[in-house]
């Protein structure tokens, strides 16, 4: 059963990729409180002990310690770089016992696909605190979808066109994440997946981290490894406004390959729109139609 929140529960905030910039998340916070929920700050969310974050120790004290607060329904966090770092710290038995929404993107991938590996818990790529700096209407009504009603059936809300490079319709155990880190997971002792399954791969990367050629790179590492074979089609997200043909060719070409449906859409990265995807969740892909239909836990 998917756990959802209401106004009037916690949120719980931490950083586990990032030391956090304080004028904006108190924007983030007073967002959320007059959406009517409260916030918990991991205690460790400014200490810089390493230069760019809070050791990988403290980072994973305030998950584990928010995880271990009944009052805490989600946690929510933001992207940036070091997350892997603090994996082997995560009480992982505690998180089965004590199951939170677990919510972020980016550099978020790492600890959401251990979490989910690890427990069975239903992770969501797509939302993070900057969200609530700037809230825009189709966020919000992502957010209310996923989080408050917990819908995982059904129709996936869509705010931009989907392009469709390789056609055909498969179905899959939604499963992904920032490109270059899910390429990475693979190797992870902390990832794991069903040799029985079939995945419904979601892949993100965006022009000002990652030339064509590089997400060319990371996709080929995912291709060569054992976990393609299960990887049934690819929903790839926003990567820039004007979106280069070298781009679309790169993934056609994996389609084509691999003999599987592949799309493009602008509805959810580091662009404008934070659509939610539920790692765990099976879904339904029709490339040519260019829909995506959640089928549930």
């Amino acid at each position: 059963m998917m756990n959802t929140i209401k106004p009037g529960d916690m949120i719980g905030i931490c950083a586990p990729s990032q030391v956090i910039d304080w004028p904006s998340y108190v924007r983030d916070i007073e967002t959320l409180n007059r959406r009517g929920f409260r916030v918990k700050l991991g205690e460790n969310v400014q200490k810089d002990d390493w230069g760019y974050c809070a050791s990988a120790e403290d980072r994973a004290a305030d998950i584990n310690a928010l995880v271990a607060d009944d009052e805490v329904k989600m946690i929510l966090f933001g992207g940036g770089e070091g997350a892997v770092e603090v994996l082997p710290h995560i009480d992982y038995e505690s998180i089965r016992r004590h199951p939170k929404l677990f919510t972020s993107y980016s550099d978020g991938t790492c600890i959401l696909n251990a979490v989910h590996a690890q427990t069975g818990l239903v992770t969501h790529y797509g939302t993070t605190p900057g969200v609530f700096n700037d809230l825009r209407y189709y966020d919000w009504i992502q957010f209310e979808s996923s989080f408050v009603e917990g819908r995982t059936e059904g129709l996936f809300i869509s705010d931009s066109y989907w392009k469709s490079l390789r056609g055909g319709a498969c179905e899959g155990t939604l499963i992904g994440g920032y490109t270059l880190l899910f390429a990475l997971m693979l190797n992870n002792r902390y990832f794991r997946y069903d040799p029985d399954k079939q995945y419904l791969l979601f892949l993100e990367d965006h022009k000002r981290f990652s030339r064509v050629g590089a997400v060319a790179t990371y996709i080929a590492f995912i291709e060569q490894s054992p976990f393609m074979k299960n990887v049934a089609g690819l929903v790839f997200g926003h990567y820039d406004d004007d979106v280069p043909d070298d781009l679309y060719r790169c993934l056609e070409r994996f389609g084509a390959r691999n003999n599987i449906p592949v799309v493009y859409t602008d509805d959810f990265g580091h662009g404008t729109k934070h659509a939610i995807l539920p790692i765990g969740v099976k879904a339904r892909l029709d490339a040519d139609a260019r829909t995506l239909t959640l089928l549930g836990e």
